[in-house]
């Protein structure tokens, strides 16, 4: 109970005077301990030889500290309480949480005297923590029961939802230097590789851990569409979450503020990078983990779903000497895998090129990438202003968010520069008008930008189960189109397969809508058009608008009206 030598003196001291042992009964510890051969310390002997028991030990502290005597015996503690320490300080520190109030956390513990315990939990757990006395056996049966029984709840997890032997080379966290695991550790290390196994092999794009009041749900985002699989169970939430932020490198014992990290991890033997994000709610800390394949990115023009006119479009523009080429829409639109599609046409040793982003989301071969830290002044604008004078051919700005960044960006594509950028507009003419409203003169604008493109993502009919249908009326309805212009086309849906987990739909593909900036609608700019006046002339030099380029794909048969309603706008509206 007590292994400070110093402690010992002072509990024998206590039990002398409490008339709980005599000088003979101590003599003849001491020769125990004697004969022990280091075995035994003084209190270790004088409960073998039953002259003390942790009764009398617990009574003689609780009275010379004014502590209460808590008898764990039957006590039921409440799931949110054991949540406050986590198994691996549990265990380490041999307490157990009692209660929470205050923000107060009493944990009880065998050795009151251990005032250094008391100090590193308040520094771990970063509340204040008082205690009270039980029992060494009580404690130990206690954490055992609530933290110490976790690989046979999860064994139990795991071979309910999967067969756990696919993790055997499924999946290898990069080490760490210096880093160790507990071999307590080890059941909760399987069960967090297998939710990003199973991630990565259901082609999801996140993973969001969610607490929720009585459980915790898993959900992955899977063709842009959230998909809930069966998640671990509630008590099993802190543990998860903490593995989780080591992996991230991020602070286990911060849970009142949001955190920011990045996993790197081998699935199937291909390296993956996760992006994840912590945010405290009121039942715990929900935890998003972006997956960034590198080879998700790394495609081809071609295969992005261009079609006819689009495709030359594209590749004149991605081409151009200078100015400045928009990608426009909302978050998870797919703009990034765009844009890293375009840098990889144009990267040839002959060029220079130079991305500044918040974050970086994937690291590319031959292309200098600048990480913006707005905490220490790393600005997109002053992060710009500094690759103006790497002289690069062609710069990336991650995304343009006020009038110094539009600026810089204008600056550059004005003297020789090709600059890529996104804009969080609803179509491609409307980013003229919010260059404009956020501060750049109209005749900058007019003279830098080169095209827009707006694009959303829709998903893919599934190819193993498609099937042709023909819509009906409340569906061309929904497309202000008749029966009549489908009449020559062979639609398909599909019914739901193994291979796309009975949605019907496998992956996803880009709808566009492309704006050229042509020398009528540079005048239009000059002159302060408004932006309808703007998209109507561009719509009669021949742009093709976001909810057209889904129909043109709907009647090759790539995805489905649903897909195509679901993602855009009727064009006048």
């Amino acid at each position: 109970m007590v292994s400070n030598l110093d402690n010992i003196e002072y509990l024998i001291e206590l039990l002398v005077e409490n008339n709980f042992i005599n000088d003979a009964q101590l003599q003849e510890a001491s020769d125990t301990v004697f004969n022990s051969n280091g075995r035994l310390n003084l209190i270790d002997a004088l409960k073998e030889l039953g002259y003390v028991d942790d009764k009398k030990i617990l009574s003689v502290f609780a009275e010379a500290y004014g502590m209460e005597i808590f008898d764990l015996e039957n006590y039921e503690v409440q799931a949110e309480i054991i949540e406050k320490i986590p198994s691996d300080i549990a265990k380490q520190y041999k307490v157990f949480p009692i209660r929470f109030e205050n923000n107060t956390l009493v944990v009880a513990m065998s050795d009151p005297t251990d005032i250094d315990t008391l100090d590193s939990l308040r520094y771990l757990l970063k509340c204040n923590v008082e205690a009270v006395i039980a029992t060494k056996d009580q404690i130990d049966l206690h954490i055992s029961h609530h933290y110490g029984s976790i690989d046979e709840n999860v064994n139990s997890f795991l071979s309910n939802i999967e067969d756990s032997s696919e993790l055997e080379g499924g999946i290898l966290e990069d080490v760490k230097e210096g880093e160790e695991e507990a071999e307590d550790d080890a059941p909760i290390i399987r069960l967090v590789s297998l939710i990003l196994l199973e991630a990565y092999k259901k082609r999801a794009s996140d993973i969001h851990l969610e607490p929720l009041a009585k459980k915790f749900r898993v959900r992955y985002r899977i063709d842009g569409v959230l998909v809930e699989v069966e998640g671990p169970p509630k008590y099993l939430q802190a543990n998860i979450v903490s593995r989780l932020k080591i992996m991230s490198g991020l602070d286990i014992t911060e849970k009142r503020v949001p955190q920011d990290g990045r996993i790197h991890v081998k699935l199937l033997g291909k390296g993956i990078d996760l992006r994840v994000s912590t945010i405290p709610t009121s039942h715990g800390e929900s935890i998003v983990m972006r997956i960034l394949d590198k080879s998700s990115v790394l495609i081809d023009i071609s295969t992005l779903g261009f079609m006819g006119e689009d495709s030359k479009k594209i590749n004149k523009i991605v081409t151009m000497p200078d100015g400045i080429f928009l990608v426009t829409g909302p978050t998870g639109s797919g703009k990034t895998t765009s844009l890293y599609s375009f840098l990889n046409k144009v990267n040839e040793p002959t060029k220079k090129i130079i991305t500044v982003e918040d974050p970086i989301e994937y690291h590319l071969d031959g292309i200098n990438q600048v990480q913006v830290q707005a905490s220490i002044g790393m600005t997109f604008g002053r992060a710009l202003k500094a690759m103006m004078r790497q002289s690069p051919n062609i710069v990336m700005v991650g995304e343009i968010r006020d009038v110094e960044t539009a600026s810089i960006a204008i600056n550059a594509a004005l003297t020789g520069h090709l600059v890529f950028s996104t804009l969080h507009t609803n179509d491609a003419p409307g980013a003229i008008m919010r260059l404009i409203d956020i501060g750049i003169k109209p005749f900058l604008v007019a003279s830098s930008v080169r095209a827009v493109m707006a694009q959303r993502l829709v998903r893919r009919v599934c190819k193993n189960c498609a099937k042709p249908y023909i819509p009906d009326e409340e569906e061309i309805k929904y497309l202000n189109l008749t029966k009549a212009y489908f009449e020559n086309a062979t639609l398909y849906k599909g019914e739901g397969c193994s291979a796309c987990s009975g949605t019907g739909y496998k992956g996803r593909m880009g709808i566009y809508e492309i704006f050229m900036v042509t020398d009528e609608i540079q005048q239009m700019i000059f002159k302060s058009a408004s932006v309808y006046e703007i998209r109507q002339h561009a719509r009669k030099q021949g742009m093709v608008s976001l909810r057209e380029d889904g129909i043109r794909k709907v009647m090759a048969g790539l995805t489905t009206i649903d897909e195509v309603i679901r993602t855009t706008i009727a064009d006048g509206e």
